[in-house]
């Protein structure tokens, strides 16, 4: 599934097929197939779009840019926590032989160097260790939630540091004892997944060394109770991040005002796409509002649907994307390359139950573990190093190996050498993006996602196409992450979707 939107298929609707069952396959998709596809460049078009110059550039100061830089990383990172349901916050590890990392350990060395040597003194000198019992009595304070009373009056009192520093000048300062106290609190505090670190803390019985692994261990803690923070705000966050992100996009396009140019241009060649004549049969149920004539006129909701389907065939190298799904690039790319992954999966599954035995495609248990097979050998499928048609190859033997093999069991007649020869190539062919079957399922892939876009991310999934069934699974996962994602996007940004179709993007008919 490597061609993208741009590529028109007028062409290809064209080419002759040699099989008769190859092009009753492509003509039952035909129209559905043209409508998510770009027409090329030079099609002639009954309606045209004017388009915006990009607006003039203007000179801005470091500040301006700092804060401008300032805003768009907070707006990102509420994005990321919003839209990433598996987001988290992770320990910080420097690379090794990284010039901080060594500051870093030569720093804390001659820290707990120091600390060793006055606690090694006659009589013991106490005034960096109480310096850390102050930092572990705020980490122990920052921990609790506002019921947490009992506690806070236990850790304030306990770790009272003006009492802790008088035992120390009187000499009557019991270390070990706070440090117990100190333990305890952090294993009633800690999450189930840290007992085991604080367990072990019990068994260290040098000061210098305990110290270090208390430290090491709340900073463990620290994140723990920042993922929880993340977990527990989500909710709010979503209501909020609706207008916080549009108000940190309008501080960018105030200032910088080109910051819509290739959002109109990607929604200009959406509009083109779905107003052009040739398209005019192919537009979504619904998705058209009647205009003069046999001129369909797609409504802004239409237009925005396509624009997002046109992502998932974005040549991300070669075309700049949309500024307001900037954040959401790699998120886009992802589910593009998932997408071709699962189209190709499609096709061999398609290709190889269609030539086997009817009793052997209805078996889930020999459907689940052939889908498996050929998974498995397509998972390094965007690699560099991958070749598809190598792939394949391999997959055709491994799956005439398979079918053979559950015939056989099922008492049905064997394929024969010819049709084994026919499944292997069938299954190679699968490797052209041009292949009919690919292309099938390419388009009610896009088809499936397009009706489920429309339907509103509320409802229920729409009915399967036929012939995806066998990885419905799959394809159900990526559209419910695509339309999320889009309904996410759509929330904050269609006031600038719609000025862009309303003002920048004139649907005008031709004389």
């Amino acid at each position: 599934m490597s061609e993208n939107l741009e590529k028109s298929h007028l062409n290809e609707a064209g080419k002759s097929q040699s099989n008769d069952s190859e092009q009753g396959l492509e003509d039952a998709m035909d129209g559905s197939e043209v409508a998510l596809q770009k027409k090329k460049s030079g099609s002639p078009s009954s309606q045209r779009v004017q388009r915006p110059h990009s607006s003039p550039p203007r000179f801005v100061t470091v500040e301006e840019l700092l804060e401008t830089a300032k805003g768009v990383t907070n707006m990102a990172l509420a994005h990321e926590i919003v839209v990433n349901g598996d987001f988290q916050i992770k320990p910080v590890a420097l690379p090794e032989d990284s010039l901080e990392k060594k500051v870093k350990e030569i720093v804390h060395k001659a820290f707990w160097d120091c600390l060793s040597v006055q606690l090694s003194e006659d009589p013991p000198t106490y005034d960096h260790a109480i310096k850390l019992l102050g930092e572990i009595k705020e980490t122990l304070l920052s921990f609790l939630l506002p019921g947490h009373t009992r506690l806070r009056n236990q850790i304030t009192e306990v770790l009272d540091l003006d009492l802790i520093m008088q035992e120390a000048e009187n000499g009557a300062l019991d270390i070990c004892k706070l440090v117990e106290f100190i333990i305890g609190m952090m294993g009633t505090l800690c999450a189930p997944a840290r007992d085991e670190e604080v367990k072990k803390l019990k068994d260290i019985k040098e000061i210098v060394p305990l110290f270090r692994a208390i430290f090491s261990v709340l900073d463990l803690m620290k994140v723990d109770m920042a993922n929880f923070a993340v977990s527990s705000i989500r909710p709010h966050l979503m209501q909020q991040s609706v207008e916080y992100e549009r108000k940190k996009f309008q501080e960018l396009l105030e200032k910088q005002p080109n910051s819509l140019d290739f959002v109109t241009q990607w929604l200009g060649e959406a509009a083109d796409d779905l107003m052009n004549q040739k398209y005019k049969n192919a537009l979504p149920a619904g998705g058209g509002a009647a205009g003069s004539g046999d001129s369909p006129m797609p409504s802004p909701a239409a237009v925005q649907n396509y624009a997002y389907l046109k992502l998932l065939k974005w040549d991300h190298l070669q075309q700049p994307f949309p500024e307001t799904v900037l954040m959401d690039q790699a998120r886009f790319r992802e589910l593009q390359l998932q997408l071709e992954h699962l189209t190709v999966l499609g096709a061999v599954l398609l290709v190889t139950f269609s030539m086997a035995a009817s009793d052997i495609a209805s078996q889930a248990n020999f459907a689940e573990k052939l889908k498996m097979i050929v998974k498995i050998l397509l998972t390094d499928m965007h690699l560099p190093s991958f070749h598809l048609k190598d792939a394949l190859t391999t997959i055709g033997e491994k799956v005439c190996l398979e079918v053979s093999s559950c015939l056989s069991l099922c008492g049905s007649t064997p394929f024969s050498s010819d049709k084994e020869t026919v499944l292997k190539g069938q299954i190679r062919a699968v490797a052209s993006p041009d292949n009919p079957i690919r292309r099938i399922m390419d388009c009610r892939i896009l088809t499936f996602l397009e009706t489920y876009l429309a339907s509103g991310h509320e409802k229920a999934l729409p009915t399967i196409p036929g012939g995806l069934g066998p990885v419905h699974k799959e394809l159900e996962e990526v559209a419910i992450k695509f339309v999320r994602l889009v309904n996410y996007n759509k929330m904050v940004f269609s006031p600038y979707y719609d000025a862009v179709l309303n003002k920048d993007i004139v649907l005008e008919a031709e004389p």
